[in-house]
């Protein structure tokens, strides 16, 4: 049957790897350290019964008439038995007891006078022993038969009792080794969970409202702490992009309520009495002045979605930056002309960049340089190309500059310094922040560098093709 390993817990894999892994290598030991025994006493009683073969032969060649020394070899038998035959192998002397339970038919073919036996035959009779015989013909230089039958058996039956215990206790050790593996693998990979325990019950903690809650890698095992940190990494980019929803949904309730507040207004003042058609007509060119705004705000908050969307990528060009940058300071010349501001051209390089978003940027620093410079102001916007980094391009005005405390935050959307609010109401504070999030697409950077009364220098980097 098919198990289905997916839905199983670490744990559980963790204590049937362990233990499998034990079971293995008690197999493998306990089961060399039998072939071991085993081998060793087969190879002990092999050579027993080689070297009592060369014996018997020896008594033979040397005493050939002389039966006691023979006779008292036999009789002297133990754990073994002899049996002497004559070449018509008719028994000429055996050890006591060996006939009924050790008969001639049941010891292997005889090797040769000149050979020794390797290995012996294995036999049980009924008398419930077991016994390890071999047979072998020997030499004789007298004038009467030329050879004898040597039949000689061992009995091992101790060997085998000792081989069965042996088994028995090697299978208990391998059981109970079972059994203490299962038991040690629940222990320890329930202990080396814990960690992940934890981590759970931190991750069931956390919150909208409490993102605050960490993780600290440096408690845990070197095999944690990359999860954790991640999972720590994870926290903060949620808890900041939690911050900037907050952020952002206030700041856009606040730049909607006002234009919202002054359409009921205008409306609530039409409505409480009668009206002249130019009356009416002002004050639907108020709303739609008002609508307009809403409508740029929209537009800017959808590009900015769009921007920042995962996944986004734009079609790169290769851009004459300072044709660009004609092409969007003729666009403001008029503007700039009544307001008494000159805008310089200055720089060439090609730049790699999304034509459109390339002027929307561009447009979007001049437009905020054109409010903040005063008359007879001056706005440069230059070009260059910067070996190992891409192309820059500025742009710089003699305005009114802006306070390093509000530096940090200037690129942030609806973020507007309170003098500018004042002093610019139609605007929303997101142009900068789409500037920002068009570097970001491009895969460069936007630095901004100004002092109070004396102007500001916006940076875009684009960076040069791979």
């Amino acid at each position: 049957m098919w198990v289905r390993t997916g839905s199983w817990s670490i744990t559980r894999r963790l204590t049937i790897l362990y233990a499998l892994s034990t079971v293995t290598m008690l197999l493998v030991v306990t089961g060399i350290l039998y072939w071991v025994l085993v081998s060793d006493l087969a190879k002990a009683d092999n050579q027993f019964l080689k070297d009592k073969i060369r014996v018997l032969r020896a008594i033979l060649r040397e005493h050939p008439d002389e039966p006691e020394g023979l006779r008292e070899e036999v009789n002297s038998a133990g754990v073994y038995y002899i049996r002497v035959l004559d070449q018509d192998k008719q028994v000429l002397i055996e050890s006591p007891d060996m006939a009924p339970w050790l008969p001639g038919f049941l010891f292997p073919e005889p090797i040769e006078s000149g050979e020794f036996p390797t290995a012996g035959l294995k036999r049980s009779p009924p008398n419930g022993r077991s016994y390890l015989l071999v047979s072998a013909w020997t030499k004789l230089e007298t004038a009467g038969p030329p050879r004898r039958l040597l039949q000689v058996a061992l009995d091992v039956t101790g060997e085998q009792a000792l081989i069965a215990g042996y088994r028995r206790r090697l299978i208990i050790v391998l059981f109970g080794g079972t059994l203490f593996a299962a038991a040690a693998g629940i222990a320890i990979a329930r202990r080396g969970m814990r960690p992940m325990k934890a981590i759970t019950q931190t991750a069931e903690r956390i919150t909208a409202v409490q993102l605050h809650e960490r993780i600290d890698p440096a408690r845990w095992p070197k095999e944690l702490t990359a999860l954790a940190t991640a999972f720590d990494q994870m926290l903060d980019r949620l808890e900041e992009s939690f911050t900037r929803l907050s952020q952002f949904s206030a700041d856009l309730a606040h730049e909607l309520r006002t234009p919202i507040h002054n359409l009921m207004g205008e409306a609530e003042v039409a409505l409480s009495r009668n009206r002249t058609p130019e009356e009416y007509r002002d004050v639907l060119e108020s709303s739609l002045e008002e609508f307009a705004k809403l409508s740029r705000m929209i537009d800017g908050l959808l590009f900015l979605a769009r921007a920042e969307s995962t996944g986004r990528s734009i079609e790169r060009s290769p851009l004459d930056a300072r044709k660009e940058i004609n092409a969007v300071a003729e666009f403001h010349e008029a503007l700039a002309e009544e307001q008494g501001i000159r805008i310089v051209c200055e720089g060439n390089a090609t730049v790699q960049a999304d034509p459109i978003l390339f002027r929307r940027a561009l447009s979007n620093l001049l437009s905020n340089a054109l409010q903040y410079t005063p008359r007879g102001g001056r706005i440069t916007v230059s070009a260059r190309s910067v070996a190992n980094i891409g192309v820059e391009v500025r742009v710089k005005d003699t305005g009114s500059g802006i306070a390093p405390e509000h530096l940090p935050k200037i690129f942030d959307r609806f973020y507007r310094v309170d003098s500018a609010r004042s002093q610019f109401p139609q605007g929303f504070g997101l142009g900068l922040a789409i500037v920002r999030s068009i570097m970001d697409l491009h895969g460069g950077a936007v630095g901004i560098q100004s002092e109070p009364s004396k102007g500001t220098t916006v940076t875009l980097t684009f960076p040069s093709p791979l």
